[in-house]
Formats: C-alpha cells, structure tokens, sequence
C-alpha cells in the first residue's frame, strides 16, 4: 500500500496551517510552522504569490486529505459517500471524516495523533460495541461504544490514558479515562472539525 513517508510537518508547512500531524509537539515550541511559516523547499519564500481559484481549491482539499491522512483515492471515495447522502455534501463529508474510528479515538485523546490513532486501531488495541475492529476507516454510527480490549489495558499508554489528557473532547463524545472506553453521544456538526477549512472550495473542486 502507498503511504507518505517523508516528514509529516512538511505537510503543515504546505498548506500553511497547524494540521496537528506530530501529537505534543505541533503545541511545543518546536512546531516546524512556527520556525519556518513558508512552503518547503528551495524556494519555499518566492512561491509566496497570489493564488487562482482553483489552486485556492485545490490547497483546500489537500489540507482535509492530509489532516485525516487519506490517500487520493480513500478521500474521493469518502467524498462520493458524502454526495449520496441527505443534507449538505460538505457537511456530509466532515462528518464522514470524523466519524472515522482512527479519528475518533484521537479527537477522544486516546491517541497523540491521528497516525498513531490508526496504527492503535491497526494493531487490534480498539472493540467496538464489544466487537475488535481493526480498520481505521470503520464509520462509527451514533450510541456506538468504542473500547479498549482488556489485555491491552496494561500497556504503557493506555496507563497514562487512564490520568487524563489535556486535550479538549468534543461534546459528541463522553469519555470515560478509567473504564478507557468513548461513548458516541451524538453525531459530530461542522463546528466540532478542530482545525480551519473550507469546505465548500473541496465540493467546487470535485464538481468542475
């Protein structure tokens, strides 16, 4: 399977905005963005020029398909997915993308970022409603239980799970640190997305 395995901050870089790809450190002084707030590579400064509407388009799609770390075909079939169901295609689309089990078990502080939530989900560390399910793309649907399996509950990080974490948990979860289990209370609005987009510039994108 393709994957990205260049440095993930280059991703931030890129799209000029916090996409909260390398856990503690994207809040630390250490932050790529925050030392180098310019594209990357050599000339990284002289790109700085105005951008045409489809290039303001297409920045916003890459931002959404790097946050949740999607490859182009994942995203396009999310985004498909998205236009099939009732309501708003853009809306639809973010709440498909948050309703990921990989980024639900991040956004509940379970995991230090999306990538490491994803490889904890590919391991078999997660049950859902007391089912193991080890696929990171599983949509969780509303009053479904996730939790952590019983034998994995002395691992190390699930221990420091168990003090609590300083990340803020959206209101459509209810997480419970001691049992290590997140109750989906309700299904994610636009407003819950924890970093900016646009997404209504990836649905003029997808239909030009």
């Amino acid at each position: 399977m393709a994957r990205y395995t260049s440095a993930a901050c280059r991703k931030c870089r890129r799209e000029g905005t916090k996409l909260f790809l390398k856990g503690e450190k994207c809040y630390s002084q250490k932050c790529a963005l925050s030392k180098r707030p310019t594209p990357p590579g050599q000339h990284g400064q002289s790109r700085q020029r105005k951008m045409s509407e489809y290039g303001l388009q297409l920045r916003e799609k890459q931002k959404a398909r790097r946050a949740y770390g999607l490859l182009e075909t994942q995203f396009k079939r999310t985004y498909n997915r998205a236009t099939k169901m009732k309501g708003v295609t853009g809306e639809n689309l973010l709440q498909l993308l948050e309703r990921r089990l990989d980024n639900v078990v991040y956004r509940a502080g379970f995991a230090t970022s999306r990538a490491h939530a994803r490889q904890l989900v590919n391991h078999g560390h997660f049950l859902v409603d007391g089912n193991k399910v080890d696929i990171p793309s599983f949509t969780i649907r509303e009053n479904q239980v996730v939790t952590v399996r019983k034998r994995s509950h002395n691992l190390e990080h699930f221990k420091v799970v168990r003090e609590g974490s300083s990340r803020i948990v959206p209101k459509w979860l209810s997480v419970d640190a001691d049992k290590l289990s997140i109750n989906v209370i309700a299904l994610p609005e636009r407003d819950d997305v924890d970093f900016s987009l646009q997404e209504n510039m990836i649905v003029e994108f997808y239909s030009r």
